[in-house]
């Protein structure tokens, strides 16, 4: 066995869990759900049938992870962050076999108590604020708030607020402060619809 497993937690048969993993205590791995290499999952976190984590994904105390959620790599999931995977439940109708799903983009962090919609995608290197509700989809770099999410600006791969209005800068780039790098803003108008989209700026 070549990851780490308190005592108190339960991997079942079936599971796959990649080298390097630490599943601490009281938590819960289920048959065919996929934890890629380095993991960490935190005190009484439970892993769905048919998860998948992408390596390196830090997953914090009390998180529950239901069928129908993936994430790539480097994803940050808070303490007590809530998914959900039926939009109408009902405990007296059966929905198996109608999960929607959640993917949650490489690089991306998910604040504590946070609440994600199913149906709802976040994009890479995204950042959900604490407590917020998020019923629609996150644009990359995105930084939502708030109940339901609203977007308040752009964070950078580091986790620094991007600043496209500071005088140093132009009003379509800005630095991360703690790595230098470069990110530009665009606007498409095509569609009947303003959208904005960051990117990382090739060096």
């Amino acid at each position: 066995m070549d990851y780490q497993a308190h005592e108190t937690a339960v991997i079942d048969a079936g599971a796959e869990i990649g080298p390097g993993c630490k599943v601490w205590h009281f938590s819960h791995i289920m048959p065919g759900a996929v934890l890629g290499a380095g993991c960490n999952i935190g005190q009484n976190v439970v892993v769905s049938p048919g998860v998948r984590l992408g390596a390196n994904v830090k997953v914090q105390n009390n998180v529950s992870i239901y069928e129908g959620v993936t994430c790539d790599d480097d994803v940050f999931l808070g303490p007590s962050c809530v998914f959900t995977n039926v939009i109408n439940p009902r405990s007296a109708i059966v929905r198996r076999g109608q999960y929607a799903h959640t993917h949650v983009g490489r690089g991306a962090s998910i604040g504590a108590n946070a609440t994600i919609v199913c149906g709802n995608d976040i994009g890479p290197y995204a950042f959900i604020g604490a407590g917020a509700v998020v019923t629609k989809h996150v644009p990359a770099y995105a930084l939502v708030v708030g109940n339901p999410a609203q977007q308040m600006g752009w964070m950078s791969e580091c986790g620094h607020r991007l600043d496209f209005e500071s005088d140093e800068t132009s009003k379509d780039t800005a630095l991360c402060p703690e790595s230098g790098d470069t990110y530009t803003r665009t606007t498409d108008n095509s569609g009947g619809q303003t959208v904005q989209k960051v990117v990382k700026t090739e060096q």
